[in-house]
């Protein structure tokens, strides 16, 4: 496989002395993923992971995870690889491209030295203020570029308020995406609605978390479930293997928002959360963090329905009677 020179221009590779082979992985439906591997003039091997895929929707997503892959390892650089670019091949414009560090994955069982565990990661991740977006005058709730989670390409427009993010850019918009691929259903629009316009303010309002205080904008890699995280070694390091994730949807939001996905999917056990929670502690007031938790799984049970139908329907609508049962005529 002959490797285009958009890519050899983007990395500063000899097209004679690479080579490019299918990889395994991808993180969505439509992406093919290829290893590229470099002979340096000292005889050193560098090694590269890419993605690509055809039209704007790859394009978008290839944006997506370039900025997130970049905005988790500026926090936390052994967490995740680092992106060196995304574009088009000069050779066919149609075709959209992502190059990162090649992740030489040895699996979640494998034995780990003495690096910092996932958990103890993935709390610094969440513990380590997002940075205030260009033209912003403090840290916002958004993301600079839209991320997709799965096939959804997600709003990410800028927000001060967490609870007006969370009922705009993701329930109602991701509502509207369902309806769209699904087709609608009055009850079912009413509980989302009730979800956004009662229970967001109720459960996550400003005002409400961390005795009025609200919340700091953190970057999360939204979403992780346990197929989105092993163990291995990022590019050319060596050592010994270490937790890592990839695959992310980034924005900058409530740290617990990540803990939706995380519920819904499993994976992550008792133990896990134990050992975050020490080092990145729940939001007051702890009592109702199960249901925040609840809260934010509902988003990807709606972005799976959205995109697939089916069971996840039952699924959201089980989770926001239960909510709103709790929580609703805010």
């Amino acid at each position: 496989m002959k490797l285009d020179s958009a890519i050899l221009k983007l990395l500063e590779l000899d097209a004679n002395s690479t080579s490019v082979s299918s990889a395994g992985g991808g993180g969505c439906s439509s992406a093919s993923t290829s290893k590229i591997v470099s002979r340096l003039d000292n005889g050193e091997e560098r090694t590269f992971f890419m993605k690509t895929g055809n039209g704007s929707a790859a394009e978008t997503m290839f944006e997506g995870e370039h900025a997130s892959l970049n905005a988790i390892n500026a926090a936390v650089p052994s967490l995740c690889p680092r992106s060196f670019g995304h574009g088009k091949f000069e050779s066919n414009p149609k075709t959209a491209f992502l190059v990162t560090d090649f992740l030489h994955l040895t699996g979640r069982m494998s034995s780990k030295g003495s690096a910092p565990s996932l958990a103890q990661k993935l709390a610094k991740l969440h513990t380590t203020p997002a940075p205030t977006p260009e033209g912003y005058e403090k840290p916002m709730f958004g993301f600079p570029v839209a991320t997709c989670c799965g096939d959804t390409a997600q709003d990410n427009s800028f927000k001060e308020s967490w609870a007006e993010f969370y009922a705009e850019n993701r329930l109602r918009f991701i509502l509207r995406e369902g309806e769209k691929n699904q087709g609608n259903d009055k009850e079912f629009h009413n509980l989302v609605e009730a979800i956004a316009s009662e229970v967001v303010p109720r459960l996550i309002g400003d005002d409400h978390l961390n005795n009025g205080k609200g919340v700091t904008p953190v970057v999360v890699h939204g979403d992780l479930w346990s197929g989105n995280a092993s163990v291995g070694l990022i590019g050319d390091k060596k050592g010994e293997p270490e937790d890592v994730v990839f695959d992310s949807s980034a924005c900058y939001a409530h740290s617990e928002f990540e803990l939706g996905i995380m519920k819904m999917f499993g994976g992550f056990g008792g133990s896990f959360l134990k050992e975050y929670h020490e080092l990145c502690p729940k939001t007051e007031p702890i009592e109702e963090y199960g249901d925040r938790v609840k809260l934010y799984e509902l988003y990807h049970h709606l972005n799976h329905w959205a995109m697939f139908g089916g069971s996840y329907k039952s699924g959201a609508r089980s989770i926001m009677k239960s909510l709103v049962s709790g929580y609703g005529g805010a």
